[in-house]
């Protein structure tokens, strides 16, 4: 089983961490216990050149990082990541009358591809000034161009349900695939979820049974890598890999943020500091009751709007495997009572992933017995919590985060 990031950045996007390198980003999927790492920006020039530069080809259509640029060893990471040609574009466009803001995921079998591809579209748009360029290009054609390029492109629309910049967001997306895609909508298979749904929320949405559902970081710094993360039972090649999301043969299941932590999961204003249910903002118009200014309407709330105009599946929808996660920082954290940026909760951080393992292995697997001597019953406790789904959370909305109510984890699971 091999755990995938395909949706990631370097630091030549914006609003990005500049440790997003080649180096970095192998040594925080090894402490992270990730397999298949994104690329990232392809799109960019200066990044093509360092990838080519630091990375060499591994498996068919797979490279990894040139050994000699391996930072310090640690005993949770003895494999080599792979990494795997990834890039996001957002368009701006109009179409039917309305302006379209909508963020997609292209991934590559090699970076003469991408040479390929960045060439054509940087007859279209400025491809230098962001690791995720911002083109006038309709998704249609860019998809078009992709399959153009190289036929067996994969491309994903990215975060599906946030409100700004998505295909179905509520501000400027779309009601249907059809609608953005037209004649090119059978060349789309999957879909990424983002950080505000999950499985069960878009398995509500009858027109989403055909595609394949997988999850990603869409990580601006190399420890936000592993938020979500995609699980594949297939080898280790573009090949396959292509096979898993496309057909759904070898794609095992998902990692998933539990989506009340993502920051556009409910109806708000943050600077109102309000936030509500899709029933409480209906019966408010979608206007914020303090300043009397529209409402961002969350996750939650598109999906229901969706699922009430979807017409009823063609096909049953396949409901795979999933298991709700939180990063280990934040748990160390609530349990501790500190923030998760703290060095205490650092040092505990390191100190477990150099006895035990890493990341995902200390949260889906480890022995809590052994987490507890090496930390605290609180910290073992709050992963036991994790695991049971016994997280509760205050929720996220209108580009605000969810937090964590996890303050006395051992006490409450003795008294749940």
């Amino acid at each position: 089983m091999y755990i995938a990031d395909f949706h990631i950045h370097s630091r030549y996007s914006m609003a990005t961490s500049k440790f997003l390198t080649p180096e970095y980003l192998d040594l925080w999927a090894r402490k992270k216990g990730i397999h298949i790492l994104g690329t990232g920006d392809f799109t960019h020039p200066l990044w093509r050149e360092e990838l080519k530069e630091k990375l060499e080809p591994a498996e068919p259509g797979l490279y990894k990082l040139k050994p000699r640029l391996r930072l310090a060893e640690i005993p949770s990471g003895s494999f080599d990541p792979r990494f795997i040609v990834s890039g996001e574009i957002s368009t701006i466009y109009k179409k039917n009358g309305r302006t379209r803001k909508v963020h997609s995921l292209i991934l590559l079998p090699g970076l003469d591809v991408a040479d390929r591809l960045s060439g054509e579209l940087e007859k279209i748009g400025n491809i230098h000034s962001d690791g995720r360029p911002i083109l006038g290009l309709d998704c249609h054609d860019l998809l078009d161009m992709a399959l153009t390029i190289y036929p067996e492109a994969m491309y994903i629309p990215a975060h599906i349900w946030t409100p700004h910049f998505s295909v179905f967001g509520a501000f400027s997306g779309f009601d249907s695939m059809e609608e953005c895609f037209e004649e090119l909508t059978p060349h789309i298979h999957a879909v990424e979820t983002g950080l505000s749904s999950d499985p069960p929320m878009n398995w509500s949405v009858p027109s989403l049974s055909r595609y394949q559902l997988i999850s990603n970081s869409d990580a601006h710094s190399p420890s936000k890598l592993g938020r979500e993360a995609t699980l594949l039972a297939t080898g280790l090649s573009y090949r396959e890999i292509y096979n898993a999301i496309q057909t759904g043969k070898g794609l095992a299941g998902t990692l998933e943020f539990f989506p009340q932590e993502g920051k556009y999961f409910m109806d708000g204003h943050r600077k109102c500091g309000v936030c509500l249910t899709p029933e409480e903002a209906v019966k408010l118009n979608g206007i914020c009751p303090v300043c009397g200014k529209k409402l961002t309407t969350g996750v939650l709330h598109r999906i229901q709007e969706l699922a009430a105009l979807s017409e009823p599946a063609k096909i049953p929808v396949t409901k795979r495997p999933f298991e709700s996660i939180s990063p280990l920082p934040e748990l160390i954290a609530a349990s501790m009572e500190l923030s998760s940026s703290s060095v205490k909760v650092n040092r505990v951080y390191e100190k477990l992933l150099n006895e035990l393992g890493n990341e995902f292995f200390l949260l889906r697997a480890a022995d809590t017995n052994e987490i507890a001597k090496l930390s605290s019953e609180a910290i073992a406790a709050s992963i036991t919590h994790l695991r049971c789904g016994k997280i509760r959370w205050n929720p996220g909305f209108d580009g605000q985060f969810g937090t964590m109510k996890l303050v006395h984890p051992f006490h409450q699971l003795n008294s749940d």
